[in-house]
């Protein structure tokens, strides 16, 4: 468990869990994780506006992304209303049996059966100064630090909701989700519809947006409110 910079240390949201994998266990995500990415139907699968973890993507060109369909709003004389969001503990909730239905989806049968063995009978032991707790069995999250935990978060999150009306970015966990129309209360009606959606997609498969690190941010050229 690391102390996170600045956070009380009396508090346990205050740390980060670091996963110290098995040698073994390492290589063999390596050897897989080289073997998978090559695949074009693996590649199919994470959506072309998730930037997180992908070869040519990077963070800066998703802020990139995101700044073009703001000015573009604003040279076209519309209200761009957008939603930030951060999924709270993105990595340690991903739902086992709800990604397992998902990886079966989605990936060839060898596949599934390799990462279906990797995620079954997993036992975490947490470690803190001194003293160390018993083992205890893990039904949900993708092992932080690994090679594979980053692709299997990609492909349980690919079918998130997306709206024609509407702009969506993602960034592994940080999703941002903007609405531009002349009209104010249209764009407010277009993210709500969306953010509706997205409510519904995380209940469905067990995941949170962290409400303080998530903002509405109104874009525009003139005094009008925009409430979501």
């Amino acid at each position: 468990m690391i102390l996170k910079p600045g956070k009380p240390p009396h508090r346990v949201t205050s740390y980060r869990p670091i996963s110290l994998l098995p040698l073994l266990s390492k290589i063999f995500e390596r050897i897989f994780h080289k073997r998978i990415q090559v695949d074009a139907v693996i590649n199919e699968k994470i959506p072309a506006h998730q930037f997180g973890f992908r070869e040519h993507h990077s963070t800066t060109q998703q802020c990139h992304k995101i700044i073009n369909e703001i000015l573009k709003s604003l040279e076209e004389t519309k209200l761009c209303t957008a939603a930030f969001l951060d999924v709270q503990q993105a990595f340690n909730r991903v739902w086992h049996d709800g990604l397992l239905f998902k990886l079966k989806a989605a990936l060839p049968t060898p596949y599934y059966l390799l990462l279906q063995s990797y995620l079954t009978e997993r036992y975490s032991q947490i470690k803190f100064n001194m003293a160390t707790s018993a083992n205890f069995p893990k039904h949900s999250g993708v092992p932080q630090g690994s090679a594979l935990g980053p692709l299997i978060y990609l492909i349980f999150t690919a079918d998130i909701p997306t709206r024609n009306d509407t702009t969506i970015a993602t960034f592994a966990d940080d999703t941002a989700i903007l609405a531009s129309n002349k009209d104010p209360q249209t764009a407010s009606q277009s993210l709500q519809t969306h953010l509706n959606h997205l409510a519904t997609w995380l209940n469905t498969w067990r995941m949170k947006v962290n409400e303080t690190k998530s903002v509405h941010v109104t874009f525009k050229n003139w005094r009008i409110d925009c409430q979501s």
